[in-house]
């Protein structure tokens, strides 16, 4: 029997705006059932709530402060290989339609298939731009349409990006189903301009979003960022207790349909894949105060929709309540494929949870913030945050503004930042020493003593006289030679003086 595994990816769609995590007036019955036929991960995260950031992360296996994805618009490093490479230099057939935004040029792409990928079936923004009839048909598709718009211009679910792509996709599992194959179908929306149907955005009209306490935060004890974020959207946020962003909801439902396509081609043609659903990260909505995405680490971004289903394989109606993370995925398709886990990745593969999810001991994810986007400076400016959290808290160490400590159990709005808060202290400095271990050990560029010297902490780092830390082997270029020696590594450490 053939191997095959389906990637389906969105954006800008977070666990709280789909009917599963507890959202039923969202409408998504297709995710829904997927859920109920498979695995529903309530603590999956982001590693970056931000797109480019995060998709790098999801296909290079490397967080973004070591694959060189700092920001959208930026361009993985080139020694940092991709899913795709790997895969097909394993002799699998790979396949990619939909939203990409990991060439460095802008939202859209280049339109040009990046190695590792079937050119055939390639088709980012820039292809679906180029695949519109007219001038008058690529200015609509920057719009933020109503149903009137939609129904005036003739326009249908055939339009947009999200059912162009999915005809693709399906092109490729009925073309491929007798071959082990890797699909990813990444769907664009349901991320601005808010693309769909009439009958959608109909379904949505006066629809009011209920954002809960944390609509109403002030953000005291909260960084500057933050401050800044909330007054720069202030124009755009309602009263505090709902939201109302009609096409986005609208859009959101929409693409519940598209991912039905998906699943259903998958029940036709191939009925025992592994089929993965997420999302990149989430939207604030009006949750403290703020829209869209930028630099902090609350679980409206940050915790993404994870379910898996996986007929013969992995069980109905489970649910996974550990911390996991986007980094986990890379290794996890290598993993599936039967390939050996190359030892530079970030990650470790969730094979065996996919199995059997009431075994998952996953205790911590991590996350981290740089920059919004290199073009823009309108979306914030540089923020390194680097982040923990474990099954009950979370702590950001926002480097040039004041920190964070959440308790996720007694305050799952995160309203109050225990940062100060001696009671916490023992848990505090046992989670920035995981922050510190992790940055560590992934070689993060930007490591050094400004993040353990923070001013509610008694430790103390100096700049110099730390180790030597090795590239690790990524099974493919020559492995790391230590310099003092010349000699391949032994060790991913080595004492330096």
């Amino acid at each position: 029997m053939p191997r095959q595994a389906i990637f389906i990816l969105t954006d800008t769609q977070g666990a709280g705006v789909v009917g599963c995590y507890g959202r039923p007036e969202m409408k998504t019955p297709r995710i829904d059932r997927m859920a109920a036929e498979g695995i529903r991960f309530d603590r999956a995260y982001s590693t970056q709530p931000v797109c480019g950031p995060a998709r790098s992360a999801l296909f290079t296996g490397l967080y973004p402060h070591s694959n060189g994805v700092l920001g959208n618009d930026m361009a993985p490093a080139i020694d940092a290989l991709t899913l795709g490479q790997r895969l097909s230099a394993a002799g699998l057939r790979t396949g990619y339609v939909g939203k990409w935004h990991l060439d460095g040029t802008d939202y859209f792409g280049n339109g040009i298939c990046p190695d590792g990928w079937d050119p055939e079936y390639w088709f980012d923004g820039r292809c679906y731009l180029e695949s519109l009839a007219s001038k008058e048909e690529r200015d609509f598709s920057r719009r933020v349409p109503t149903a009137q718009d939609m129904r005036s211009a003739g326009l249908d679910e055939t339009f947009t990006m999200a059912h162009r792509s999915v005809d693709k996709a399906l092109e490729f599992i009925e073309r491929y189903k007798d071959e082990d194959f890797f699909l990813v179908v990444s769907i664009d929306e349901p991320h601005h301009p808010f693309i769909c149907p009439a009958e959608y955005l109909e379904a949505f009209e006066g629809f009011e979003f209920k954002i809960g306490p944390n609509g109403k935060d002030d953000l005291k004890g909260k960084p500057q960022s933050q401050r800044d974020w909330s007054e720069h959207v202030a124009g755009h946020m309602g009263d505090g207790d709902v939201f109302r962003l009609d096409p986005f909801f609208a859009c959101n439902s929409y693409c519940d349909y598209e991912i039905g396509r998906v699943l259903d081609g998958v029940e036709k043609w191939i009925p025992n894949a592994l089929t993965v659903y997420t999302s990149d990260h989430g939207d604030m909505l009006g949750a403290h105060g703020l829209l869209g995405k930028g630099p902090n680490m609350y679980e409206e971004i940050a915790n993404i929709p994870f379910v898996v289903r996986w007929k013969g394989s992995a069980p109905e109606g489970a649910v996974v309540d550990r911390p996991i993370s986007h980094i986990d995925l890379y290794p996890t398709f290598i993993d599936f494929f039967g390939k050996e886990i190359p030892e530079i990745l970030h990650g470790e593969s969730l094979l065996d949870t996919f199995k059997n999810p009431s075994g998952c001991n996953r205790e911590k994810a991590f996350l981290e913030f740089n920059r919004f986007e290199l073009d823009h400076d309108g979306f914030g400016a540089f923020s390194p945050t680097r982040c923990v959290t474990d099954r009950r808290y979370k702590l950001a160490i926002n480097l040039t503004d004041k920190d964070e400590l959440y308790d996720l159990e007694a305050d799952p709005h995160e309203l109050c930042n225990c940062i100060d808060d001696e009671s916490y202290s023992s848990i505090r400095d046992e989670l920035h020493g995981e922050i510190i271990d992790w940055m560590n050990r992934t070689r993060d560029p930007f490591r050094g003593p400004q993040w353990v010297n923070r001013p509610w902490s008694s430790s103390v780092a100096k700049s110099w006289g730390g180790p030597t830390r090795p590239r690790p082997g990524d099974g493919v270029n020559p492995h790391t030679l230590l310099y003092d020696t010349a000699e391949p590594i032994e060790q991913l450490e080595y004492a330096k003086h």
